[in-house]
């Protein structure tokens, strides 16, 4: 136990990760040592962030919690506290049930821990973060919340309505993390399509990827967690115009049966889903589209569910996630809706559909044999280096891997690679030395 040292463990998404780094860096000019490591706590504080999203979520994230009051009632760790999504929604359900918990903070007032700790917020800061990520790349969070209510998701009774930051204070961010390395931005949100409403009374997303884009020294921007009602049309133009913004964007859909659309809230119909994915095809060549899928919702027919396999079969998504259905307090389909699909029915269904999700990822990543592209070097890993496309995200798409036996190749940069294999989803390649054509 390091006397001045504290331990942040993030759990969840990338969005809860921004926060933590938020934290992180405010911590560090206090004056203490911070470490970002579950596997290896070494302090006498620990500082939860938690995620509240779905069951498995909230489990973990009470596992997560359980694990260090232990370590408290064994004299490994003095004080700990809890943030994040669950300790926003159930803080006061959560301080009864596990009193070893010094105090829990919400999902936006984690700067009252430094308070607490007698230390100050300083607001100069406020746009710097201590990355856990490597040097090279980051993740931009540009918007909090959401104002869609899907009828089986919380995340609008955790993180409350959409609102969107500044798109100078967004700017600014990105300027002072290329001053520190970063060359590659995730941009992130609840909701990416509905920015700028709120401020600027109109769709903004845009225009501010097209002026992320031209600061200097951004070389890549990829794009999470879009939504398909109201797409922003001119978003087509910048990615076909612009080179350093990334044929990718991912777009969760959750399901295709225009009965389930609606039961679900989504304000979307089948043939919109159909029309907007043949726009991405057509209007940026190249496109890779990752999405994400639900399974087992109340009312899912096995005509539904045969519809929806029918469609991933058709769209050949590049990327594809799936989950089975999870019900949430307080959701509109928790209070009108019955659970009634067993969890073995959604299991087999989730199975299924992902069996057929890995076919299509091994065809279409096969194709890419022989082919080089541009790709940026993440780690060393025993044997070889890794490293990713612009089509592939940090953490959840597939990877290339070039033997180290083939010659130095420096961690944060680019380089050309051709294929020379691939399995059902990463690519095996070599350096080449630039004078064949990327994709």
């Amino acid at each position: 136990m390091r006397k001045n040292t504290i331990d942040i463990i993030t759990l969840g998404c990338s969005k809860n990760l921004v926060d933590s780094e938020r934290l992180m860096r405010q911590l560090e000019a206090n004056g203490y040592r911070v470490t970002h490591d579950a596997e290896n706590p070494q302090g006498e504080i620990a500082v939860i962030n938690t995620c509240g999203f779905i069951g498995d979520a909230k489990e973990e994230s009470i596992n997560m919690i359980l694990e260090f009051c232990q370590a408290k009632e064994e004299g490994r760790l003095k004080r700990l506290y809890v943030m994040g999504c669950l300790s926003e929604r159930y803080w006061k359900e959560l301080g009864e049930e596990i009193p070893q918990v010094d105090k829990f903070y919400g999902k936006f007032n984690w700067g009252d821990l430094l308070h607490d700790l007698g230390k100050a917020y300083r607001p100069e800061l406020g746009l710097e973060r201590k990355l856990t990520t490597p040097p090279h790349y980051a993740y931009l969070k540009i918007s909090e919340g959401c104002d869609r209510h899907c009828a089986y998701c919380a995340i609008p009774i955790i993180t409350g309505r959409h609102v969107s930051r500044p798109m100078e204070e967004i700017l600014e961010e990105v300027r002072t993390l290329v001053a520190h390395g970063v060359k590659e931005f995730q941009v992130i949100a609840q909701e990416l399509t509905y920015y700028g409403l709120d401020l600027y009374r109109k769709q903004m997303l845009p225009e501010l990827v097209e002026r992320i884009s031209d600061v200097p020294g951004v070389e890549w921007i990829r794009l999470h967690y879009a939504y398909p009602a109201g797409f922003p049309e001119d978003l087509f133009r910048v990615m076909r115009e612009r080179g350093n913004v990334c044929k990718y964007m991912d777009i969760a859909l959750q399901h295709i049966s225009d009965r389930m659309l609606q039961v679900m809230h989504r304000h979307v119909t089948r043939q919109q889903t159909y029309d907007l994915l043949a726009r991405f095809r057509e209007e940026v060549p190249g496109i890779h589209l990752r999405t994400t899928l639900m399974v087992g919702h109340p009312g899912e027919t096995e005509e539904d569910f045969e519809e929806l396999l029918d469609f991933v079969a058709k769209a050949k998504f590049e990327r594809m996630g799936a989950f089975a259905y999870s019900e949430e307090e307080g959701t509109y389909s928790a209070t009108h809706y019955a659970d009634e699909i067993s969890p073995e029915t959604k299991q087999e269904r989730l199975d299924k559909l992902m069996a057929l999700q890995q076919k299509i990822s091994a065809e279409l990543t096969a194709r890419k044999n022989g082919k080089v592209f541009k790709a940026i070097i993440d780690r060393k890993e025993g044997d070889y280096y890794v490293g990713r496309t612009e089509f592939d995200s940090p953490e959840v798409d597939p990877e290339v891997l070039i033997p180290v036996a083939d010659g130095i190749l420096e961690i944060g940069n680019f380089y050309e690679i051709k294929v020379t294999d691939t399995d059902d989803f990463d690519l095996y390649g070599v350096r080449v030395n630039g004078t064949e054509k990327h994709e």
